[in-house]
């Protein structure tokens, strides 16, 4: 559980400042849970500069509460919790001190958005979260506002969450949340596990993540691992402390992100399914005729595949329809295996090919829109598809034919720069398997929203 706060202060000399705002927002990884926002009187004088940079005057806070009337609920609201800020440094070192002047010795665990940017996020012109929000895309309204401010970073703050594939900021809360530390039965963690598509990570009593695995629906998969009575099965019930979980909205995001956790990870569960994902590819290649032919065999990384499959079976099936939708030769597609004419032809639904009556050029447009249609090599495009909640979506970046990474953007938001959508990317390994998640998804979800830049 994570307490994403902002303060304002007086401004003035070092630990003689005092709060004038203060917003607060509990955050379980996934939503707000509670938040508290209030505006406080320092019982001090306010800089005239804060004055000019905040709007928050003395006569606004005649009335306000003073610190000691609200440190009750802000000890209640940051109780457990990781304490997140834009520079937390400052707003940690704040808190204390106000804290300190009451006699109570305030501690929590703190992470910086700041640090974690740089770390998650490199290469930004800037990282004052104005600066950097506008170039991530954030909304920012009511800046150097303690509400304003902390809504900011409650985005941003998921942003770097989604942007963190080795899982460093959940398991070190993990760690340190005392709520994890108790002995939790298997149906309380249950309990508490939603009905969402995305990855799940389950944890042992050190934190370490143990499997990982993605689901349409995280909490039916979930009691799924926790009731199996197989052998695999029986070992995670009896070291899982703790599942955490990572909405992703779709599958597709799912798909990749498991994938590659996988590989980043290593959980000692997951090992029988780091292999290879895909078995077989569709190849082209030209005849001594000049005509396009199609094949189905075995997965070569050495060769340069249209698209990839499971098994040889689904790349037949595949191949049978695409013959059917791009009015293909049945033999020049490696269905009918003969010397003359394929069937087709002698039921008028093949134009000759096979026995060179189709002249070659006009035949091999077809061939080319199916690998058009399929492959996405030296295409530039964005695959949009739903995002965590109605007010968003996913998209899916490939930048030259290579598989960049995802992100997430507001429904509003327009995507015609590719270097501003690159801002909000989490960068993604490309490699045989994303290939094969990414064709494979497209094939299953034909009207999939791309935009081909």
């Amino acid at each position: 559980m994570y307490a994403i706060l902002d303060i304002e202060t007086t401004g003035g000399k070092y630990n003689e400042e005092g709060i004038t705002e203060i917003a607060i927002y509990k955050f379980d990884g996934h939503q707000v849970v509670d938040q508290f926002i209030s505006l406080v009187n320092p019982e001090r004088e306010i800089q005239p500069f804060v004055v000019n940079l905040t709007g928050i005057n003395s006569k606004m806070l005649k009335n306000a509460p003073k610190f000691y009337e609200i440190a009750k609920r802000i000890i209640e609201i940051t109780e457990d919790c990781v304490i997140v800020a834009h520079n937390a440094e400052f707003d940690y070192r704040i808190l204390r001190t106000e804290f300190k002047r009451l006699g109570f010795p305030y501690k929590r665990k703190t992470l910086c958005t700041v640090s974690l940017s740089k770390t998650l996020i490199p290469d930004q012109a800037s990282y004052s979260l104005g600066k950097l929000a506008r170039a991530l895309g954030i909304p920012v309204s009511d800046r150097h506002r303690a509400n304003g401010d902390a809504i900011a970073t409650v985005k941003l703050f998921k942003m770097l969450l989604a942007k963190d594939v080795k899982k460093a900021i959940v398991k070190d809360a993990i760690v340190v949340e005392p709520t994890f530390k108790m002995e939790p039965s298997l149906k309380q963690i249950l309990n508490n596990l939603p009905n969402i598509t995305g990855v799940y990570y389950i944890h042992n009593q050190a934190g370490e993540i143990i499997y990982i695995g993605k689901s349409k629906n995280i909490k039916n998969r979930i009691s799924q691992h926790f009731t199996n009575t197989n052998s695999k099965s029986k070992k995670i019930q009896l070291q899982t402390a703790a599942v955490t979980y990572e909405a992703t909205g779709n599958e597709l995001v799912a798909l990749l992100k498991e994938s590659q956790e996988i590989k980043s990870n290593k959980p000692i569960f997951n090992r029988a399914l780091r292999r290879t994902i895909f078995t077989h590819a569709l190849y082209s290649f030209e005849d001594d005729d000049g005509y396009l032919n199609l094949s189905i065999d075995k997965a070569d990384g050495r060769k340069k595949a249209i698209t990839t499959f499971s098994t040889r079976n689904s790349g037949k099936q595949f191949l049978f329809k695409a013959v059917e939708e791009f009015h293909l030769c049945q033999k020049l597609s490696g269905l009918y295996p003969t010397k003359s004419n394929c069937f087709n032809y002698t039921i008028k639904q093949c134009e000759g090919a096979c026995i060179k009556e189709e002249p070659y050029e006009t035949y091999n447009k077809r061939v080319q829109q199916l690998i058009d249609k399929y492959s996405y090599a030296n295409k530039n495009m964005a695959i949009i598809d739903k995002g965590r909640d109605i007010s968003e979506r996913s998209v899916v970046l490939i930048k030259n034919g290579v598989f960049a990474g995802y992100g997430y953007i507001n429904l509003n938001y327009q995507i015609t720069n590719s270097s501003v959508l690159e801002s909000v990317i989490t960068p993604m390994e490309n490699n045989r398997d994303t290939q094969h998640i990414i064709q494979n998804y497209l094939r299953r979800n034909k009207h999939l929203k791309t935009i081909i830049f």
